[in-house]
């Protein structure tokens, strides 16, 4: 792979405006090249001027013996091709290439090509600067944040051990008012110079070390802030605050919470600190390449001295974040990894998840078979003559809205493939947006798999099931055949429950936990991946109102005849109505909480298409009931909706759209 390629690939792409502009020098580079050829000697070959360094003094093979001496290439004057100066301003470094050969033909084209190289290389080094900036103080308060979670463990500790009356005489005891930063004389705590508290025993022969406690006036600034997790947490947490406000539960539970918080930042930040290192190697690596590009075009040795300024600029010179990179090593393996530094490297630096061929294997086996089912239930159509038997209306009527939840979840899950593929591609880091666990995220090819696999299943269903006339000697279908859809969709379930590891449990148990806390709405805290799923829930109406007409078609039907009396029951016409407009609602609650924190106009108005939503699938479900059946024409609800309400719906799904990011829509 060409560099330029590379140096794409690994860009990152919130920071790709501030990459060095790689193509747009190739382009300075091409013109020079093409002003190079035109003006071109004949009678001067490059081999000859090659052969002219075999002439050249002998500098010896010990570096060592000639390092007082003077070096031909460094002190070639005559024959140096540009001049970097650094300009100083405003505590930064800018700086000014000279093209000295201004004499030749086309030097023109080289000055405005170091021109820009300057500009560049300015911009990368300005960028480099701000961002370690941002990752000191970043780290200043990671550092504050070290501080209190020792303190609340000191606390935590020293709490249990209070409570812990059968200890010996010659365990360390530390008093409560020692802890909080209060010496009295009869205390064996003394307070070294530092502000720590240096802890010994009371009988001074049998002391073996002494430990030094961090201080704790730190949790006199701390809150303990506590994420909603619960239902009703956060009205439990604001009637502690006001009982007691000075008081901090400072139990093992809480330090646990406060642990794997603080160990979450810490990768995070170990990451940006990658990523930034990453940036700094990829630059002067792009003005290295470009500049032996250069140098090959116009025969020069200006890479050299220009090198020389990256390198000493401070993005090539700076090492304050490998420092700070292993200052983070150390602490995560010491307070998050219980001092085992394979495990706490494995957590900081996760390797990347390795595509599996199984996965690739079982993807296209049964796409494959999908596709061959597909084939085989077209020319069984074809060739029974279904579609002239008198039992085609009474299948489209009771067996179609049963098939076709699995039509719509096989749909749904294609379109979220193809989500991931591009996500991938533009190198979107969905896995740290929805908060799964790093590896655990599904790619588009285990969608697939799961959607073909799916689907194939739901084939076979079809194909064994598609029988439009009575048994003659039972004066029905077959039951078993009949139950095939019902067994299919309970198999379903069961994966989805299944608490063994098998099928991706952690996507499995994400999605169950999300699901969860969309219909909970108004009781937890609104996160992304809760926002997002819950827009593909209007999206899924129709779905959702398959699985209703399982409950009415195998529990009050019978579906060995395939007769049901779903839509003359009040109940089952009722729930229509409900079940249309429960994901709509559950939006709009969620949009609700995040208005009350929330000052963006766009966000206030976002409840109003919410309401949209629920008003035109009422509307259309209501012309869809209602509206008389046309003599042997079929009942089909879904079609009714989209031509009756597709003008106001399709509105409010685009405004859904262009109100939440990641939202999409599937049109019928």
């Amino acid at each position: 792979m060409k560099f330029g390629k590379e140096f794409a690939s690994q860009m990152v792409p919130e920071w790709q405006a501030a990459y060095v502009d790689y193509s747009s020098l190739k382009k300075f580079l091409k013109e020079i090249h093409g002003v190079k050829q035109k003006y071109r000697q004949p009678d001067t070959p490059t081999r000859l001027q090659r052969a002219l360094t075999l002439y050249r003094s002998f500098s010896g093979l010990d570096p060592r013996r000639n390092k007082g001496g003077s070096s031909f290439d460094d002190h070639d004057v005559e024959n140096q091709a540009i001049l970097v100066n650094s300009v100083r301003g405003n505590g930064s470094g800018k700086y000014e290439t000279t093209f000295l050969m201004v004499a030749e033909e086309g030097a023109e084209y080289e000055q405005e090509f170091f021109k820009k190289l300057d500009n560049e290389l300015n911009k990368v080094d300005k960028f480099y600067r701000s961002k370690v900036k941002e990752v000191m103080a970043e780290a200043e308060t990671l550092t504050n944040q070290m501080h209190a979670l020792i303190a609340f463990r000191i606390k935590v500790d020293k709490l249990q051990e209070n409570f812990d009356v059968s200890g010996s005489n010659d365990k360390i005891m530390v008093p409560m008012n020692a802890l909080q930063g209060t010496t009295e004389s009869d205390n064996d705590a003394k307070q070294s110079s530092n502000g720590c508290l240096e802890i010994q025993e009371e009988n001074p022969k049998k002391v073996v070390s002494s430990i030094r406690l961090a201080p704790q006036e730190v949790l006199n600034h701390v809150k303990l802030n506590q994420a909603i997790q619960a239902p009703f947490s956060a009205a439990k947490v604001y009637c502690a605050s006001n009982t007691n406000k000075t008081q901090m539960n400072f139990s093992k539970d809480n330090l646990k919470k406060i642990q794997n918080q603080l160990k979450q930042a810490f990768i995070e930040f170990y990451y940006k600190l990658r990523l930034l290192k990453n940036y700094s190697f990829l630059n002067v690596l792009a003005f290295s390449k470009i500049m032996k590009k250069y140098d090959k075009i116009t025969s020069r040795r200006a890479s050299k001295y220009y090198m020389r300024t990256v390198d000493d600029s401070y993005i090539g010179n700076s090492d304050e974040v490998t420092k700070l990179m292993e200052r983070v090593e150390a602490t995560f393996i010491k307070h998050f990894s219980n001092s085992n530094r394979s495990k706490g490297m494995n957590q900081l630096r996760p390797k990347s998840k390795k595509e599996r061929h199984s996965t690739s294997f079982g993807t296209g086996f049964f796409a494959g078979c999908t596709a061959a089912l597909i084939l085989a239930l077209v020319l069984i159509i074809h060739a029974r003559n279904i579609l002239d038997k008198e039992g085609r209306v009474q299948y489209m009527e009771s067996m179609f809205p049963v098939y076709s939840l699995f039509g719509f979840m096989v749909l749904h899950m294609h379109m979220h493939a193809g989500n991931i593929y591009f996500w991938r591609r533009y190198r979107v880091n969905y896995s740290f947006i929805f908060g799964f666990k790093q590896g655990t995220e599904l790619g588009f090819r285990e969608v697939l798999f799961l959607s073909f696999g799916l689907a194939t299943l739901a084939l076979i269903s079809v194909v064994s099931n598609l029988d439009m006339e009575m048994d003659p000697k039972t004066g029905d279908y077959k039951a078993l055949t009949e139950l095939l859809p019902l067994s299919l969709l309970l198999l379903v379930i069961i994966v989805l429950l299944c608490p063994f590891n098998i099928l991706y449990r952690s996507s499995r148990f994400f999605l169950l936990r999300t699901s969860f806390r969309c219909i909970c709405a108004p009781l937890y805290k609104v996160k992304f991946q809760d926002f997002y799923l819950a827009d593909q829930f209007t999206s899924e109406v129709q779905a959702f109102r398959s699985v209703e007409y399982y409950i009415c078609h195998y529990g009050w039907g019978d579906f060995k005849l395939r007769q049901n009396t779903c839509k003359s029951n009040d109940i089952f016409n009722t729930f229509y109505f409900i079940v249309a407009v429960v994901p709509y609602w559950s939006r709009l609650l969620q949009g609700n909480q995040l208005e009350s924190s929330s000052l963006d106009i766009f966000s206030h108005g976002g409840s109003l298409w919410y309401l949209l939503g629920p008003c035109c699938r009422l509307g259309a479900t209501t012309k869809a009931v209602q509206e008389p059946l046309v003599e042997g024409q079929t009942s089909n609800p879904l079609q009714k909706c989209i031509f009756w309400s597709n003008g106001f719906e399709c509105i409010a799904e685009i405004c859904m759209v262009a109100n939440c990011l990641g939202s999409k829509f599937i049109i019928a």
